[in-house]
């Protein structure tokens, strides 16, 4: 217990500085960073003959989703052809179309659904020219577009989808995955372009045990919340997650952007106070969901409990013991709410609570959240209450001294019903249909929170997974395929159009009967907020999953 406060202080003290660093690096105008940096940019933007020159919202989302299809397009003909292709040792066969196709949007947008397992599945040319690449664009897309909708918001011009996009590799994600990756090694975690070794084993049998070039790999799956596993069993896996200290480092990569990006937008808009409101809110929320998900493992299985089949360390089933119970639930809580999708215990194991938590966190999206497109969501809910305050006391609602009038909440009303539209319909078509039915390996309730979870995961972009799901299917690769598309770049075009609106307002003077959003009581208004819609939302789909197997435990 005492390392996981140890590891929540260090997110704590790090969030501040790093956030102002973000803001620093995404800067126009002269830096002190941008001598070490700008002769590496000025090399990249001659090369890809990109103009420092500001976009408009239109030209700015343009630029997203074509760049993104172009490198979709790109993997996926890499997934297919790696059988032929070189830097395949194990022989590792090419990819079904079909899986080529939900692996490449997967990790194109962040998520890292894995419907194969990554040490068979994948050549090393696969995981470092596919996986590897795309680990460090998407998030270095989401959070280009978390910058420029900031931008939108503070009054100022938009910027430069291609500019943002190489400043947040070179800027932020390569230099911190290479001092981290190199720590990775350090702690015993494999990096090397060798084949398997064939050991034999204490029976006497032969045993094939997979490496490869696992330390670069981890660094960025964690910093960029990826949460995509070198190997099928991910962060459970010895040369993924060697260690206590290999945990520690894990958990704190995963929530130091999302942690950030509050104080990143204070800075950029004037006013750090905004920033704290925002960090506080969510960590109040996720600080409930990590302390209710504490007591429900600890408890254990009650059926189990009955037999007096009890852990002294609470519920182990699916843990790790070198990581017992309190680290296991730790990093469930937090690669949910950072949305990265790592696991370091199978999330299909925990207890009912515990799990529904895990899955509240993707629901709701906005507890941090990950890298850039879950800050949008935090500030789309902040808007939503701003909104509400406005109406509850007659008065038109104003964000950063700026209207929000019909236009924007069309567009944040949209956004906000496409995140349930994609789960609950996607789950409705799934269980209702054989080829659904078919991957689903528990009978009732945990059955229907293994479909919900998927597409929950999926439009979350998050990528963790309730792992007894035969999901390894065309229908389940196309349709989470398809949930995963949408769910990354609808949200974040829609609400591109939010901040470019905004920016083209004039300020509004603000009078005493202006609503403040850097106050206490509009972080308590944004708790609640989050918690009503979510519950309205949500709360039937969760009734029928993860609270009825609760109480049938009873």
């Amino acid at each position: 217990m005492l390392s996981i406060i140890i590891t929540l202080i260090a997110v704590v003290l790090l969030a501040k500085p790093f956030g102002i660093y973000l803001a620093k690096a995404f800067d126009y105008n002269q830096t002190g960073v941008d001598k070490l940096f700008n002769p590496l940019e000025r090399v990249l933007f001659k090369i890809g003959d990109i103009q420092k020159v500001h976009q408009t919202w239109k030209q700015y989302a343009l630029s997203l989703v074509l760049a993104n299809a172009f490198m979709i397009v790109l993997v996926y003909f890499v997934f297919r052809m790696q059988g032929f292709l070189p830097l395949n040792p194990s022989g590792n066969p090419s990819m079904d179309p079909t899986l080529a196709f939900n692996t490449a949007i997967s990790f194109m947008t962040n998520t890292n659904l894995q419907h194969y397992s990554g040490e068979s599945g994948l050549s090393y040319l696969g995981q470092m020219i596919g996986i590897l690449f795309m680990m460090f664009a998407a998030p270095g897309t989401a959070l280009a577009v978390a910058i420029a909708f900031v931008r939108g918001l503070s009054g100022r011009e938009i910027g430069n989808f291609f500019v943002d996009l190489i400043r947040a590799i070179t800027r932020v994600l390569l230099p911190i995955a290479f001092i981290t990756g190199l720590i990775f090694v350090a702690l015993g975690v494999p990096q090397t372009l060798e084949p398997t070794v064939t050991a034999n084993t204490i029976e006497g049998t032969t045993q094939e045990i997979a490496r490869g070039p696992v330390g670069a790999f981890l660094s960025i799956k964690e910093l960029g919340n990826n949460g995509g596993g070198f190997f099928g069993v991910n962060s459970a896996h010895p040369f993924e997650n060697p260690n206590a200290i290999s945990n520690f480092m894990q958990i704190l990569l995963m929530m130091l952007l999302p942690t950030a990006l509050p104080f990143t937008y204070g800075k950029m808009v004037g006013n750090l106070k905004q920033g704290r409101v925002l960090f506080v809110s969510m960590l109040m929320i996720f600080m409930i969901f990590l302390s209710t998900a504490f007591i429900s493992e600890f408890q254990g299985n009650p059926k189990l409990n009955e037999l007096g089949i009890q852990h002294d360390q609470g519920s182990m089933e699916g843990k790790e013991v070198r990581f017992g119970t309190s680290q296991s639930i730790f990093y469930a809580i937090v690669t949910t709410a950072s949305e990265t999708g790592a696991v370091n215990t199978m999330h299909d194991t925990l207890t009912p609570i515990s799990g529904m938590l895990t899955l509240s966190n993707m629901l709701l999206n906005t507890v941090f959240g990950g890298v850039g497109a879950g800050f949008i969501n935090v500030m789309m809910y902040a808007m939503i209450a701003v909104f509400l305050s406005g109406l509850m006391v007659g008065r038109t609602p104003e964000f950063l001294g700026k209207k929000i009038e019909g236009r924007e909440m069309k567009l944040i009303a949209i956004t906000m019903l496409m995140h349930p539209l994609l789960i609950l319909g996607a789950s409705a078509i799934a269980l209702f249909s054989p080829l659904g039915v078919a991957g689903i390996s528990n009978s009732g309730f945990h059955g229907i929170s293994q479909v919900v979870y998927e597409y929950t995961s999926s439009a979350a972009n998050n990528g963790s997974g309730f792992e007894g799901l035969g999901d390894a299917t065309p229908f389940w690769n196309i349709s989470t395929g398809i949930v995963m598309y949408i769910g990354r770049f609808f949200g974040l075009i829609t609400m591109l159009a939010v901040a470019g609106s905004l920016a083209s307002k004039k300020i509004v003077p603000e009078t005493v009967g202006t609503f403040r959003t850097d106050s206490s009581l509009f972080g308590v208004i944004l708790v609640g907020t989050i918690f009503i819609v979510g519950a309205l939302t949500f709360f039937p789909t969760l009734v029928l999953g993860p609270v009825a197997e609760y109480l049938t435990l009873r």
